[in-house]
């Protein structure tokens, strides 16, 4: 495996953003997505359908939601053919919690020679509150008018289901409540991903190196 997918995870308003522009900018040959590009469209198929633009609407979760998902999966997994890292930033908090969703990722990335990273963002429900207020963002207008509705239907504990003690960087936790979390975490996470990534390409150089000795060898004979 010498190419890689990272996804940057969370429940919305929780950094993913601003983690993920920098995390992509430390990393070399990286391609950066992000879900958000595709609510442009989003916005058109409620504006056709005549659907008030509610991202927690029945209409959405019928409609809208999971084709977002799958078109920037597709065009992660198309990106893979161009270049080795790939960065998606999307909640994907279902998607990390469903055991043959993500089976079945890792299985399309193998095809791709590519391994899977997911960094789950980890914040305090009290500075999501803070900061989807200070965006000031149209999407969140339902989610802070029904403010205990919407935080009770998120799930901010670690998704445990990715854990895996053979994979370093499988599942990392980016802590993101304050500065000094944020640039311990990021240091360190751009850390254990370089040192895997490094270790996947030292480990093709050396299968290259035997096969073209190998050859040689043949060649000789």
């Amino acid at each position: 495996m010498t190419k890689k997918l990272i996804i940057v995870t969370s429940p919305p308003a929780c950094g993913k953003t601003y983690i993920s522009k920098a995390l992509a900018k430390r990393l070399n040959h990286c391609v950066y997505l992000d879900k958000d590009t595709l609510i442009v469209l989003s916005k058109q198929i409620f504006k056709v359908a005549g659907e008030p633009y509610n991202r927690s609407s029945d209409f959405f979760e019928e409609h809208i939601r999971n084709y977002e998902y799958e078109c920037v999966v597709d065009l992660a997994l198309e990106a893979l053919e161009y270049d080795d890292i790939v960065l998606i930033n999307a909640p994907f908090t279902r998607e990390v919690r469903d055991v043959a969703y993500m089976d079945n990722l890792k299985e399309q990335l193998a095809k791709k020679g590519a391994t899977l990273s997911v960094i789950w963002v980890q914040t305090d429900p009290k500075i999501v509150h803070e900061r989807m207020i200070e965006r000031n963002s149209d999407r969140d207008t339902w989610k802070l008018e029904h403010w205990d509705e919407y935080i009770a239907s998120c799930n901010f504990n670690i998704p445990k289901e990715l854990d895996n003690a053979d994979s370093k960087d499988g599942l990392l936790i980016f802590k993101n409540n304050n500065e000094k979390e944020f640039e311990e975490s990021m240091v360190e996470i751009t850390g254990i991903l370089k040192e895997t990534i490094s270790a996947i390409c030292l480990h093709l150089l050396f299968y290259l190196i035997y096969n073209v000795t190998a050859r040689e060898n043949n060649l000789d004979n």
